[in-house]
């Protein structure tokens, strides 16, 4: 195979904000696009302050969100509201293959941003547009953040807590993420249909949809006339054998048996209650489910005489389905990421470069750019209009007219 990258010679512009739409265009990046990233003169993207904003963890001069996000990425400062950027903001989109924006209807209408207005400059351009709600419907213009609408509005946050428990705050960027690898993949359809018709598309994605999607399984009971699950209470839950236990070490196991009729027995054994294979409230299924919490009171004493260490080389050997609880801290030194490329260090020309999180789109047979670091705001601002092809005076009137610093 060739060292060249699979999207390369591909242009992307990167008008959007926070991380849904920019995360789309990074993925696009690590497959070897050039994406330049749009932002407003002296602020920026939003995002660029969001590590500051707590529960976020802060790190002393490290820009860890807008690393991940914006890797791979040149930016320009472009005053968007100013008249004179119309040029500017024309020959980008004669340039780009895709475009990424979130801004809503109407601040995309005031700049003249909407697909059709762009479509006529360059039919064959792929205009990628992330909202919160989706472009229909009473909520539409409603601003929307990952926590509020693909947690919240979905559903998500109300069934992932234990009963009587408040609603927590979600991981920072989790809905986001999973709504800019959608995002991804309808921009690399809407590219194969482009290499069939020659003609571009708008493709859409919005949170609200994406955290209908991963509740999708429950959500489909609903639609079929099956009442939501509720919260659910680790001493009197559903399954005894689909819950968390603490370890003597404070730590959580969680079990997930789903082939009951073999991993019980092994079970029984293993942790040492061989006894209980005969007791009839672990005879089936039926007998589980109506002494559940019976069952979790003695797992409960169980799992609280043995640290967590033992108990995994105890399930382990008896080879159940289970899974730690582990910490973020953990997560980032697992093995098995490091194994598999999910942390790959940052290509900033340092001996021991730092690890970031890599996308979660492989093919094997291409190799992805390594990341390198994210842009400072208006970086390549003069680099990108030369490449549009501003010449020196060109450059200056753009600062005349406030469209550029």
């Amino acid at each position: 195979m060739e060292n060249t990258p699979l999207l390369e010679g591909l242009h992307v512009v990167d008008l959007a904000s926070f991380i849904a739409g920019p995360a789309a265009a990074t993925v696009l990046g690590d497959f070897g696009a050039d994406v330049v990233k749009v932002e407003p003169p002296h602020v920026g993207d939003a995002y660029r302050g969001l590590s500051r904003v707590p529960p976020n963890p802060h790190v002393e001069g490290v820009n860890y969100p807008w690393q991940l996000d914006n890797r791979n990425k040149r930016s320009i400062a472009l005053n968007l509201k100013s008249p004179g950027a119309k040029p500017v903001l024309e020959r980008l989109v004669r340039w780009a293959d895709v475009l990424v924006t979130n801004f809503p209807p109407q601040t995309r209408a005031k700049l003249g941003l909407d697909y059709d207005e762009l479509a006529a400059l360059n039919p064959r351009l792929i205009y990628a547009d992330v909202t919160g709600f989706g472009e229909a419907g009473p909520d539409a213009h409603q601003p929307g953040f990952d926590v509020t609408a693909f947690w919240a509005r979905s559903g998500l946050m109300d069934v992932t807590r234990q009963r009587d428990a408040p609603p927590a705050m979600n991981a920072f960027g989790s809905g986001d993420h999973a709504t800019a690898t959608t995002l991804f993949a309808g921009i690399m359809t809407a590219l194969y249909r482009r290499e069939k018709t020659g003609q571009g598309a708008r493709v859409t994605a919005s949170l609200l949809a994406e955290g209908a999607w991963a509740a999708s399984m429950w959500l489909q009971a609903v639609l079929v006339g099956a009442k939501g699950p509720r919260p659910v209470d680790r001493l009197h839950p559903p399954n005894a054998l689909g819950n968390t236990y603490r370890t003597a070490d404070d730590r959580w196991v969680l079990l997930v048996f789903v082939n009951e009729d073999k991993e019980v027995p092994l079970f029984l054994k293993a942790i040492g209650h061989l006894e209980a294979a005969q007791d009839p409230r672990f005879a089936d299924t039926a007998s589980r489910r109506a002494h559940a919490a019976e069952i979790v009171a003695l797992l409960d004493k169980t799992f609280a005489t043995r640290p967590l260490a033992e108990w995994r080389e105890v399930l382990d050997a008896a080879g159940l389905t289970y899974g730690v609880v582990q910490t973020l801290e953990e997560c980032a030194r697992d093995p098995q990421l490091l194994a598999n490329k999910v942390l790959v260090p940052i290509d900033d020309g340092s001996a021991e470069p730092q690890l970031t999180v890599d996308s979660p789109v492989h093919l094997d047979q291409e190799q992805k750019v390594r990341p390198r670091p994210a842009p400072d705001l208006g970086e390549h601002t003069e680099s990108v209009l030369g490449d549009l092809g501003f010449d020196a005076a060109g450059i200056e009137d753009l600062r005349t007219a406030k469209a550029i610093d």
